[in-house]
């Protein structure tokens, strides 16, 4: 928990805001850590029949660290080789002997021990006889001649290592000179279990040490570490060397261990309190710096006042690293002076809790960036569509065996974290919330904590239930769907409300269904801001009064989108919400949650996809961005899923007509006064109406490629990505040939990422080929590999198969490329999650049964999942869509067909996998 006061408030905010700002910000700083969809290499799925049940088996036996001896400090000097990819290392850790051993069992990976030896206090030095690798468990123990007796001593270790070239453990990252000299430089990246890749050590979280830290390094590169430089000194084995010292850390887990080596500027500040903040970027691009810099010195004070605590250290420095597995890295960001956590099994709530209270932050610096709005669509409603899968799992997961620790270490630790807590936080109160953090953070500030303490501390200071509100959200996976109907009498609203557990193939009516302890608030069209009442719903139904209603007001559950659950309203309910997106009386995260929840139903057959594509038209006004995006994103969606129809055009038509409108009111150039969320929005509509076929915005975006390209006229940034996207629509061989022109020459990342993200809108089949055969070329950096497929998988069906082939027949190459990090989850997720044809699931189950790629298995068993849904949902809605778009060409006057009911309560069942075994 109080990473936040160090780690995630390197970091975290900061992504959020440059993911509002302009892009051309967005390269200068580092994006955290997200969406890794992992799990342990001996993890058998069985699909089930109907309700694809995952059956989890029990995990092999493991034994954590012995406690006989523990680090009190370890004194660290690493000496890196950045030709060869290989370092030194020399550790000397002052050490407790709790009882007598002849043994000392620590955590060590690919690095092999020289010497070894332990030197008593006040005694003689003992030469370890023997080192035994435990390689599965990523263990060492260290045999010594004679027993060590219990007092302090000092364990010396001689090792050597490698710089991987995995993005994990200490590793090289490659980037180009300023002369256009590829070099490398040597990072880390510790979480969750890799500081045991760098050097020997007792890298479980609940074993805490100080750390001193030296660096031997060529004189002329940056080095950074968690503390401050104490010394610099020439290193008299080699005049081109110098040994960096650095202060000693305050205790902290190993996983929060940083250091840095590599060619960089930066520009530095203070915050009101006096910390020292630097911002670390490639050489030469110090002033896209300044962005990161202005926030990091806002956002210190507003940690120190929530908290009441104060920020514990001297300075803290936020650097962007060319490689990474998720485009960035925290550097000083993975310390603090303290960490809660005993073991992994309370993570989410150091990551969930990070992920809240970022947005909390950018809220109060920028509140003009609507972020909660942005929080709905970014991590809300992602943690609702995993989570209503059946092969999601709890919040709080029990983990045995650290590798377990990466199945935890996706949306639903991440973004479900976020929500339960942002949902705590309202249900708690302000005052109350940060009474009970305050008390929480004093009592536990030098010790190991567990979610239970937490909870104790808000409900001590709230006075309410806190305990068993949040075990029903964290310890049970899902979430509930909220049953609305409503009776006028008199001036009284008497609305009846139930729950039941909401699942993406339809409702849970099993006799074992889940309940939930769920906050409810209700607002009204008289004041749509303000909640009217506030009910703890700790049943499976109940009746609520509002007084003072009159029938010609509307009534909304959940204002501010902030319980964690779905709402399906009665027709007569939801048909008087749409004047309030009409004319937007309605708050944007209200409208945006509307029409997601909306979007969610008709895929699980709750409602007609057709009743979506209605409301979708009443967004005929919307001005907000997110909103927009989120209805963009949903539209993508069913528009990849009409792609294996015979009507796929009626969709686009359907878009170019809803997206029209607002693309006239935005135009092309940017307006005086315009803010950078309007910026977004014309990128996001252009590039849309230009997907779509939209002529007048192809014709425009053909234009300002060809000035752009010929140097008349550089694009501006924010329409980069529209422009490029269309003419690689509906473009031919010249057009990817000068685009890939333009990625070589690019002198930025950001320009060669944003080519790459849109490379695969290309049509041609020959060309596809051609795109996809340059995501494994030396021009693309192997973290963004996985952009490129993706995007050819996602730009249509004829993408999604070659993308399909193209993974199968490189196979081999990827999976000795990402095979023990999440890219290999995303990979696989955004190359088959699209299909909607039942072989495709076979298919795809059938590849990952003879090629195992255990860190990807869930992902395997939610992509097969997914296309099945996707079967269903064509089958159940393909006629009804197809018959509303056709019908929509119309003229008035022809008799039209009668309308397709609000709620549907008949379900096709999901094809089969015959209880297939996906290994």
């Amino acid at each position: 928990m109080l990473l936040l006061l160090g780690r995630r408030l390197s970091l975290s905010f900061v992504y959020r805001l440059t993911t509002c700002c302009p892009p051309s910000l967005s390269s200068s700083v580092l994006i955290k850590l997200r969406a890794i969809t992992r799990v342990p290499h001996n993890t058998v799925f069985v699909i089930a029949a109907r309700q694809n049940t995952v059956i989890m088996p029990e995990r092999r036996p493991f034994v954590r660290l012995p406690t006989d001896v523990y680090p009190v400090n370890y004194g660290l000097c690493l000496k890196p080789d950045l030709i060869d990819f290989t370092f030194e290392g020399k550790l000397e850790a002052v050490v407790e002997v709790t009882q007598a051993t002849n043994q000392i069992v620590m955590n060590c990976a690919d690095i092999d021990i020289i010497t070894a030896s332990f030197v008593p206090q006040g005694g003689e030095e003992i030469n370890a006889t023997g080192f035994n690798y435990q390689n599965e468990d990523e263990k060492v123990t260290l045999s010594f001649p004679s027993s060590l007796q219990k007092g302090s001593g000092s364990l010396k270790i001689d090792f050597v290592g490698e710089l991987n070239d995995k993005m994990k453990g200490f590793y090289r990252s490659k980037y180009t000179s300023t002369t256009g000299e590829i070099r490398y430089a040597a990072v880390t990246q510790f979480e969750a279990t890799d500081a045991r890749r760098a050097f020997p050590c007792w890298d479980e979280p609940a074993i805490k040490a100080t750390f001193d830290i030296s660096l031997i390094v060529p004189k002329d590169r940056v080095t950074l570490s968690n503390m401050n430089v104490i010394e610099r000194k020439p290193y008299p084995e080699d005049e081109n060397l110098v040994e960096v010292k650095f202060a000693t850390t305050p205790i902290m887990s190993t996983y929060l261990v940083a250091f840095v080596i590599g060619e960089y500027d930066f520009v530095e500040s203070q915050s009101s309190d006096g910390i020292t903040v630097r911002v670390y970027t490639p050489v030469g691009k110090a002033e896209q710096g300044k962005f990161a810099l202005e926030v990091a010195t806002k956002t210190l004070p507003f940690y120190k006042d929530y908290f009441n605590v104060p920020y514990p250290l001297p300075k803290i420095d936020l650097i962007a690293i060319a490689d990474f597995a998720a485009g960035a890295m925290e550097n000083w960001g993975l310390v603090t002076y303290r960490c809660v956590q005993e073991w992994w099994t309370h993570l989410w709530l150091n990551e969930g809790f990070a992920s809240w209270i970022e947005y909390l932050c950018v809220d109060h610096c920028f509140p003009e960036y609507d972020i909660w709005t942005q929080f709905v669509s970014a991590d809300y409603t992602r943690a609702l569509e995993l989570d209503a899968l059946d092969s999601s799992h709890p919040i709080e997961v029990n983990v045995g065996h650290p590798s377990e620790v990466d199945e935890i270490f996706d949306a639903i630790s991440y973004s479900k974290g976020a929500s339960v807590i942002r949902m705590l936080h309202h249900y708690t109160g302000d005052e109350d919330f940060r009474k009970g953090m305050n008390a929480y953070l004093l009592k536990f500030q030098h010790k190991n904590a567990s979610t239970e303490d937490l909870w104790d501390c808000l409900e001590q200071a709230s006075g309410k239930p806190i305990a068993a509100v949040m075990s029903s959200w964290t310890k049970q996976m899902g979430f509930p769907i909220i049953e609305v109907d409503q009776e006028q009498q008199g001036d009284d609203r008497i609305l009846k409300i139930s729950q039941k557990k909401f699942c993406a193939s339809g409702p849970h009516d099993g006799e074992d269904c889940p309940s939930w302890m769920v906050p409810i608030s209700v607002c009204t069209s008289d004041d749509p801001k303000c909640t009217k009442l506030k009910v703890l719903l700790d049943r499976p139904d109940t009746t609520i009064t509002l007084s003072g209603v009159a029938p010609d007001q509307w009534v909304k559950i959940n204002p501010g989108t902030v319980g964690f659950y779905r709402i399906q309203y009665s027709s007569s309910m939801l048909e008087s919400l749409l004047p309030g997106v009409r004319d937007l009386t309605l708050q944007p995260v209200d409208r945006l949650g509307l029409q997601n929840d909306l979007f969610s139903l008709s895929r699980a057959g709750m409602i007609s996809t057709v009743e979506v594509l209605k409301l979708m038209e009443a967004f005929v006004n919307e001005p907000n961005y997110t909103v927009w995006s989120d209805l963009s994103c949903n539209l993508g969606v069913l528009s990849s899923l009409l792609s294996h129809t015979d009507f796929h055009e009626e969709i686009q038509e359907f878009i170019r007509d809803l997206f029209t409108p607002i693309g006239l009111e935005l135009g092309w150039d940017c307006k005086p006064g315009e803010g950078h969320l309007d910026a977004l929005l014309r990128g996001l509509v252009l590039g849309k109406l230009g997907k779509a076929g939209h002529k007048p915005t192809l014709e425009e975006a053909r234009r300002r490629f060809r000035d752009h390209v010929e140097g008349k006229q550089n694009l501006p940034a924010d329409l980069r990505s529209p422009v490029y996207v269309t003419v690689l629509k509906h473009g031919d061989s010249a057009t990817l040939e000068t685009m890939l022109k333009l990625h070589k020459q690019a002198d930025m990342q950001e320009e060669k990422n944003r080519i790459e993200r849109v490379l695969g809108a290309i049509s041609a089949p020959d060309l596809i080929q051609k795109v996809l055969s340059f995501a494994l070329s030396e021009d693309v950096r192997p973290q963004d590999t996985v952009s490129v497929i993706g995007g050819v998988a996602g730009s249509s069906k004829q993408g999604r198969k070659a993308a399909w082939k193209f993974v199968r027949d490189n196979w081999e190459e990827l999976y000795n490329r990402y095979q023990a990090g999440f890219l290999i989850s995303r990979l696989i997720k955004l190359t088959v999650d699209g299909f909607a044809i039942d072989k495709m699931a076979a298919e795809v189950k059938s590849f990952f049964e003879s090629h195992p790629a255990p860190a990807a298995e869930r992902t395997v068993q939610q992509c097969c999942e997914n296309i099945l849904l996707n079967v269903a949902w064509l089958k159940r809605d393909a006629d009804d869509i197809q018959q509303y778009l056709l019908q929509r060409k119309k003229p008035p006057s022809e008799p039209q067909p009668p309308p397709t009911p609000s709620i549907i309560h008949t379900f096709t069942p999901l094809p089969s996998l015959s209880g297939a075994v996906i290994g």
